[in-house]
């Protein structure tokens, strides 16, 4: 059964990455249901929030393989609260 998470993940600031990244999930068949991306303190590093409808193990692959990308810092999932 599927639900909702939310993934936050770090990436370089880089051109192309958010076409990468969110490839990578639509690529998986994961319906991207928000996608939102900002910079941090630092101007070299920007923050995504990505909200997908996904099953439990589908979503621990996905997070694997943004962890893969070159220009990923570091890939979190929120939890609820």
């Amino acid at each position: 059964m599927s639900q909702k998470y939310t993934i936050s993940v770090l990436v370089e600031n880089h051109f192309g990455v958010l076409a990468r990244v969110s490839g990578l999930i639509s690529a998986r068949a994961f319906n991207i249901d928000s996608l939102t991306v900002s910079t941090t303190e630092d101007p070299t590093v920007s923050h995504m929030t990505i909200v997908v409808d996904a099953e439990p193990v589908k979503l621990e692959q996905v997070k694997r393989q943004l962890g893969r990308l070159i220009d990923v810092i570091g890939v979190q999932e929120l939890s609820e609260g």
